[in-house]
């Protein structure tokens, strides 16, 4: 079936990596909170073993392994597992736990994120559908000044993506067609994802999400409508399009 983009009335937008700089983020602040502990961490390498555990657990809440748990639970307890094989599991008590985990709710927004998506909005539903919990995309945001219209959180579906019943959720709550959602991710998981459950995809270029040392996704590592090298990059497509409507 052809892709067309005049039949899109929402774009659903992943978030960590796609929207936000996960890794600077994350790094910095644990990096901070390590050093008022007196602890060295190298906090890119901490980050990147912490997202390593991402979506092996993940994966086990939806193939039934154990019983639904929100991100902030799984983030702390491969938090724990980490600061145990690091050594430095003495050094953070329960607060500095609770801080690291919580540094997921507070991180910056790519540089054209912010303005990409104002765009969009003047003619979309524009909507973040991610991972995250309800309470960490609120805190993250607001923090980041993000202007989405809704937020479409797996919780809401008890599974995560790249199960179809996250994106079937947030596509029944907005009451639009599979065909009528236009997915944005930096992750070839995502957009697979999404592509099997009926959704229309965009593959949004994020070189840098894993630093400088590891290589990202590219759009050739699986199939997309479209591919962009950023928010501003798909609205200037988008807006070459007549007639588009968003839900009513």
């Amino acid at each position: 079936m052809g892709f067309d983009p005049g039949s899109v009335r929402v774009v659903a937008c992943d978030i960590f990596g796609t929207t936000v700089d996960w890794r600077t983020g994350v790094a910095e602040q644990v990096a901070e909170i390590a050093a008022g502990r007196g602890v060295e961490l190298d906090g890119g390498a901490f980050a990147d073993a912490w997202r390593d555990r991402y979506l092996p657990s993940m994966r086990r809440v939806n193939d039934g392994e154990r019983d639904w748990a929100y991100l902030d639970t799984l983030h702390r307890e491969s938090l724990d597992e980490l600061l145990e094989l690091h050594g430095v599991a003495g050094a953070f008590g329960e607060d500095a736990r609770r801080r690291l985990v919580r540094s997921w709710h507070r991180l910056p927004a790519w540089d054209d994120s912010v303005d990409g998506l104002a765009r969009l909005r003047e003619r979309y539903v524009v909507a973040a559908l991610s991972n995250g919990g309800f309470a960490l995309l609120t805190n993250l945001v607001k923090e980041a000044g993000l202007p989405f219209d809704c937020i479409l959180s797996a919780e809401l579906a008890r599974a995560y993506k790249p199960d179809p019943r996250a994106y079937l959720t947030a596509v029944g709550l907005l009451d639009v067609e599979p065909s009528e959602v236009l997915m944005v991710a930096a992750h070839a998981w995502d957009i697979d994802g999404a592509r099997e459950a009926g959704l229309r995809t965009a593959f949004l270029e994020r070189p840098l999400e894993k630093g400088p040392a590891r290589g990202a996704d590219r759009a050739e590592d699986t199939r997309s409508d479209l591919a962009v090298r950023g928010f501003g990059e798909l609205a200037d497509l988008l807006a070459a399009v007549p007639g588009t409507v968003p839900p009513e």
